[in-house]
């Protein structure tokens, strides 16, 4: 069994006077968040800020703090098992352009129902929701 972790942003603007969360289609079709693999002798900050470049060229992005949340879930690659642990961050972005790398096949801002909806994957709607709750009890 092989151990991986990863690190990742719930990104977010408030650009069309309603706050919007980006949302990356990838190869496999599913909908999720701007995440990736930890490089050596990265912190986890350090993994999702070049990522979040990485796949979107957006770099100007500014941590909400008190938001850190990790998901842990297991999948195969010819049948080797992998455990991943993925930890996202909140942060804030005023960029509405996305410079979309090759990793991903689409990318789309929404609002939260409809972000909730687009997303594929059960623990990323529990993440994005907890997300959601803090910014409205920031308001």
């Amino acid at each position: 069994m092989q151990k991986e972790t990863s690190a990742g942003i719930i990104l977010y603007n408030d650009k069309h006077d309603e706050r919007e969360f980006l949302v990356l289609q990838y190869p496999g079709g599913h909908w999720d968040f701007v995440k990736g693999k930890m490089e050596e002798f990265e912190e986890t900050k350090q993994t999702a800020i070049r990522e979040t470049k990485e796949e979107t060229g957006i770099t100007d992005i500014e941590f909400i703090d008190g938001f850190k949340e990790e998901i842990s879930y297991t999948f195969f690659i010819k049948h080797k098992q992998i455990d991943k642990k993925v930890i996202f961050y909140l942060a804030k972005t005023n960029s509405t352009q996305i410079q979309i790398s090759d990793e991903h096949l689409n990318f789309v801002w929404l609002n939260f129902k409809d972000a909730i909806d687009k997303i594929t994957y059960q623990n990323a709607k529990i993440i994005l929701t907890k997300a959601n709750n803090l910014l409205q009890n920031r308001i």
